[in-house]
């Protein structure tokens, strides 16, 4: 492990002083890119305007003579947080303006798949809709859409994530409308805006589309902003990049939940989870709830998240974040099982010198195959090399075939490497798909040592010493005057994520005890620049020397009423 600091551009930070912001907060901004106090403005007003999206305008006129002709409109879901918010954003939406027929699919994990196929197709059409709108999925769905239009649905395809590439070459699937920002030829900004804020947009400009026809004027326009605090939690969830765009979406959905403005089971959901709604964070969203939601998806019917964010109930939202609670218990259960086995088989492929091959490959007929992505993402952290997880699929006539979910690490696309895979060895991949960092993939189980050895021999070309060498981005050393309980709380108020990591600092302590709490956490007292301060380090119970360099996060804990501050240790360079 090599802990680094970020470089912090002087003149960025002075800039943002100058302005009015913290000092402290001047830095960590800058260290992030961020260069004037516009980039910081939270204010709706300044979020990307919707004409600058490809095809919105279309999808709005779509929407919009389909609620004056009293068409029925379907949603095509997808079974993780962002799909599910999604969903309720289009329903919730879609009502407010006006569309008095609208219900939901979900694909089932293990029976559909991912997206949008050809029986869901038929699903949507049995169910006399006239109109099939996707959200978090349909750009590679070719067949499903194909199968859709055949049938005489019209189809709406809003999603976020890259299309299907056939030779070489980008294919988009035959729908009515696209909209997608990572479709070619779409010039909007925020790539990385998660498919609960395409959805959104889509309903600003739905709403445009019907001031414009003079259904309503500014006036007496619905507020979408009410659907916010979906669009911030989908967002977290879906772990995308906090660009200026998506930290806004955020902050405005955070601003509303931190005021009691909140669907009834989001609310069920932090009372659920022990979090309070009044101090809500971007922690919260993606470590509390959205776990809560995607348990769903992983082992029972997405259908219960989805209703719970449906619900304007108190009673009944507090029910279903209850079962979404109970659910996510039980998934923990079962990713600990599986991630001690998995971690007994990644180790058992070590060579003698204890290193792990460039790439680690795991199957177990034991596993479940809704949490393989959790166990990959957990090999990955601990090992720092490219994972797959793999399962026997659930599906009825594909107990054959193997269901693999893979983690990267900085400097590895895995979803180029599979495409490498499958053209070196051809059949060996029956689908694959994903981003960069995370892509899945289905495989004949006979060709699971074929698949691991060719994955190797792409990870042993790609990865060199520097790549495979863990580095942590932290701040750097904090002020003794910056260790304060009300700067933590601003800290924790303010929008961090992916790509827009929280404050994490470093510097060399003195560790003056350590014991070990609940039998796999480091309690610590530590001296910070001659200072104590308490420490804790969840997860790892190795000791630590009695000097050692921390890169750690700030927070403040409670004793005797007294909240002071304490060190969440992140690593350790020993």
């Amino acid at each position: 492990m090599k802990i680094i600091a970020r470089d912090i551009p002087p003149r960025a930070a002075w800039t943002l002083e100058q302005a009015g912001i913290h000092p402290l907060l001047a830095q960590l901004y800058a260290a992030r890119g961020v260069q004037s106090t516009q980039e910081l403005d939270e204010g709706l007003a300044r979020l990307i305007p919707p004409n600058e999206m490809l095809g919105l305008s279309a999808a709005a006129q779509l929407l919009a003579d389909a609620i004056a002709a009293n068409k029925k409109l379907c949603i095509v879901a997808d079974y993780d947080c962002d799909g599910a918010t999604a969903c309720a954003v289009a329903i919730r939406g879609l009502r407010m303006l006006g569309a008095n027929n609208v219900n939901y699919i979900v694909p089932d994990r293990v029976v559909d798949g991912y997206g949008l196929t050809p029986p869901i197709s038929q699903r949507v059409k049995d169910s006399g809709a006239d109109v099939l709108i996707t959200v978090d999925n349909g750009i590679a769905s070719l067949e499903g859409v194909a199968s859709a239009r055949a049938l005489g649905l019209q189809v709406l395809v809003t999603d976020h994530h890259l299309p299907a590439s056939v030779n070489a070459q980008i294919v988009l699937p035959d729908a009515d409308v696209i909209v997608n920002p990572n479709q070619p030829g779409c010039t909007f900004a925020s790539k990385s805006i998660a498919g609960v804020g395409v959805m959104f947009y889509v309903l600003l400009a739905l709403r445009a589309e019907l001031r414009q026809r003079g259904v309503f004027d500014a006036q007496t326009q619905p507020k979408l902003d009410v659907l916010l605090p979906l669009v911030a939690l989908g967002t977290v969830a879906d772990v995308v990049k906090l660009d200026a765009n998506n930290r806004r979406l955020v902050a405005q959905g955070l601003k509303r939940v931190r005021a009691g403005a909140m669907p009834a089971g989001l609310a069920g959901l932090f009372v659920a989870a022990g979090r309070s709604a009044p101090a809500a964070t971007t922690f919260d969203f993606g470590f509390s709830l959205g776990p809560r939601i995607n348990a769903a998806g992983r082992l029972s019917d997405m259908t219960l998240g989805i209703e719970c964010l449906l619900t304007d109930d108190a009673a009944q939202g507090e029910a279903l974040a209850k079962t979404l609670d109970g659910i996510n218990r039980e998934r923990r259960e079962i990713e600990g099982t599986m991630r001690d086995q998995a971690f007994a088989i990644a180790e058992s492929l070590f060579d003698d010198d204890e290193v792990p091959p460039p790439a680690i490959c795991v199957f177990d007929p034991e596993f479940h195959e809704g949490v393989v992505g959790i166990v990959a993402s957990r090999i990955k952290d601990k090992l720092h090399r490219p994972t797959f997880v793999f399962a026997a699929s659930a599906a009825p006539g594909r107990e054959h075939e193997l269901k693999g979910s893979g983690r990267s690490i900085a400097g590895f696309h895995l979803r180029d490497a599979l495409d490498l895979v499958a053209k070196r060895y051809p059949g060996v991949l029956l689908r694959f798909g994903g981003h960069a960092m995370a892509a899945g993939c289905t495989i004949e189980e006979d060709n699971f040592d074929t698949f691991e050895h060719g994955l190797n021999e792409v990870a042993q070309a790609w990865l060199d010493d520097a790549t495979l060498t863990r580095r942590l981005e932290t701040d750097g050393p904090l002020k003794p005057e910056y260790r304060r309980v009300e700067l933590v709380d601003v800290l924790h108020k303010e929008v961090w994520g992916q790509g827009f990591a929280p404050p994490t600092f470093s510097e060399e302590v003195d560790v003056v005890s350590q014991r070990l709490v609940g039998e796999k956490h480091l309690s610590l007292k530590l001296k910070h620049q001659g200072q104590p301060v308490d420490g804790i380090w969840f997860g790892h119970t190795e000791k630590l020397p009695e000097r050692v360099k921390l890169a750690f996060r700030l927070d403040a804990d409670a004793w005797n009423g007294v909240r002071r501050v304490r060190f969440l240790v992140e690593a350790a360079e020993l």
